[in-house]
C-alpha cells in the first residue's frame, strides 16, 4: 500500500496556520513553516508551479483555493498524485458546506472542520470524499452544525459508492463476461495484430452492505494453492478493478473481495496479448468479366468448436464505389447491397461452429470510365459477431460468494459471451 500522509494544515495567505490535523505523530507545526520557506524559495523559479516540494525527508504536497493553502505533509514514500486528488477533493466537501472555501469562511466554522477531517482520512490515508455521503452525518446550518445520532461512517463501514438502507425482494447478481477479440489481417492472410480486452461486468441487487468474494481460475492464484494448472487456468494481465475491489486482499492471496456498488458496473477489465487464431475466416475472390461487371466470391468459415454457435454475424464486404444492381445468392443467411457504406453486408444469424458457407455476387459498373480513374479503395473487410458460452481466454468464474449479515440467500447468475471489437481482414 502507498505511503499514507502524517498531518493536513490548512494556512493562510501569509503561511499562518489556521487548522492542522496530525494523522500519525511523525511531523510538527514546524512543518507549516518549513513548507511556506520552501515556497517563497520556489517563488520566481521555473518549477514554481510544481505542486510537490521535498526538504530535510519530509514530502510536502499542496493546493492553493481562494486565499487558503492546503497542504499535506509526509514522511513516507507515499503517491503524490494520490494525495493531490484527494486536497482537491478536500476543496470540493468544504464547498459544499460552506459555499465558498477561503480563510473567514474556515474561522467561522473550526468545529465542522476538523469533524469532516476525521471522517476524510484515517490515520494519513483518504477514506471518504464524497460530500453527498457525508453529509448524511455532518449536517450544517449556516455556522451551526448537527450531527446525527447515526454511529459514525467508520463505525458502520460505510462505503461512497453506496448507500445504506438498501432492500430488495429478490436478492440477485448477475455477472457478464464479455470478450471483445480485435484481430487486424494483412492482404497476405497474416496476422499483424491480435489482442483481447476483458471486461467483467455486474449488476447487483442486494440488500444491506454485502461483502462479495470472487474466484477465478487465475493460474497465479491456483499455483500458490498447489492446484493442477494444466489447461485450466490463465494468465491475467494489465488487471483495472473498480475502486469497490480491496487491492491489498488481491496483491496479498489474489483474493477479488469487494463491497459492490448498487446496480450496474465494471468491476474488473484485463487485456490479454496471446496470438488469437481468427474466430471467422473470410476468403473473397474477385473476377472482372468485363468493363462493366464484376463477380464477387466470398467463403467465411468459423474456426472454433462445433459445440459453440456464433450469434448476429454481420461481414461488410467492400465494392467498388461505382457498382450497382447487385445479383447476389448465399448458401446461408441474406445479403444486401449498403451504398453509402460502399459494401455489401452479408448477415447470418446464427453460424455454428467448424462450418463453410459461401456468397456469391454480380455487380455491373459503369461502361465508360474516366480517362484518370483514381486508384481504387481498398477498404477491409469488417467482421461482427457474438458467441455466447465462450470466452477465447478460457477464463472461468470458480465461485461468486455474497455474505450479508442478516444472512439473506443471494441468487448469482454468470454469463459468458465472445463478441469482435476492431474486426479487420485486408484480404482485398
Amino acid at each position: 500500500m502507498a505511503g499514507a500522509a502524517s498531518a493536513l494544515f490548512l494556512l493562510d495567505i501569509k503561511g499562518r496556520v489556521l487548522v492542522w490535523r496530525d494523522y500519525r505523530g511523525d511531523v510538527t507545526a514546524a512543518q507549516a513553516e518549513r513548507f511556506f520557506t520552501k515556497l517563497i524559495e520556489k517563488e520566481g523559479d521555473s518549477q514554481s508551479n510544481d505542486p510537490v516540494a521535498y526538504d530535510n525527508g519530509v514530502t510536502y504536497m499542496f493546493v492553493q483555493h481562494s486565499n487558503i493553502y492546503l497542504m499535506i505533509a509526509s514522511r513516507q514514500n507515499c503517491n503524490a498524485a494520490s494525495l493531490l486528488f484527494f486536497l482537491h477533493r478536500v476543496v470540493d466537501v468544504f464547498k459544499h458546506y460552506f459555499e465558498e472555501l477561503e480563510e473567514e469562511s474556515l474561522r467561522d466554522n473550526f468545529v465542522v472542520v476538523y469533524e469532516l477531517l476525521d471522517e476524510m482520512m484515517d490515520f494519513g490515508y483518504p477514506q471518504y470524499t464524497e460530500a453527498r455521503i457525508l453529509s448524511e452525518f455532518i449536517k450544517t446550518d449556516a455556522y451551526r452544525m448537527e450531527v446525527t445520532q447515526r454511529p459514525p461512517m467508520a463505525v458502520t463501514n460505510a462505503v461512497s459508492w453506496r448507500s445504506e438502507g438498501l432492500q430488495f425482494k429478490k436478492n440477485e447478481v448477475f455477472l457478464d463476461v464479455i470478450e471483445s477479440v480485435n484481430i487486424l489481417v494483412n492482404s497476405n492472410g497474416q496476422i499483424v495484430r491480435s489482442d483481447v480486452v476483458g471486461a467483467l461486468k455486474m449488476r447487483t441487487y442486494l440488500s444491506g452492505m454485502p461483502e462479495c468474494k470472487l474466484g477465478l481460475n487465475d493460474r497465479v492464484l491456483l499455483e500458490a494453492q498447489g492446484r493442477a494448472t494444466k489447461g485450466k487456468a490463465i494468465d491475467l494481465e494489465d488487471i483495472k478493478f473498480h475502486q469497490c475491489v480491496r487491492l491489498a486482499r488481491f496483491e496479498n492471496d489474489r483474493t477479488i473481495s469487494f463491497i459492490p456498488p448498487d446496480g450496474a458496473f465494471d468491476l474488473m477489465t484485463y487485456r490479454l496479448s496471446t496470438q488469437v487464431k481468427p474466430l471467422i475466416w473470410v476468403e473473397a475472390q474477385i473476377e472482372r468479366h468485363s468493363r462493366s461487371r464484376v463477380e464477387m466470391l466470398v467463403k467465411a468459415r468459423s474456426q472454433f468448436k462445433e459445440r459453440s454457435t456464433a450469434t448476429n454475424v454481420e461481414i461488410e464486404l467492400p465494392v467498388p464505389t461505382d457498382a450497382s444492381n447487385p445479383n447476389v445468392r448465399t448458401s446461408l443467411g441474406s445479403a444486401a447491397y449498403a451504398p453509402e457504406k460502399d459494401a455489401l453486408v452479408w448477415k447470418i444469424k446464427s453460424f455454428p461452429g467448424n462450418k463453410e458457407y459461401m456468397l456469391r455476387a454480380e455487380f455491373h459498373l459503369p461502361s465508360i470510365t474516366a480517362e484518370e480513374a483514381t486508384p481504387e479503395r481498398k477498404a477491409p473487410i469488417r467482421v461482427k459477431f457474438e458467441i455466447p458460452y465462450f470466452t477465447v481466454s478460457g477464463i472461468q468464474v470458480r465461485y461468486l460468494k455474497i455474505i450479508e449479515k442478516s444472512g439473506y440467500q443471494a441468487l448469482p447468475w454468470v454469463r459468458y459471451i465472445t463478441m469482435a471489437g476492431e474486426y479487420e481482414l485486408r484480404l482485398m
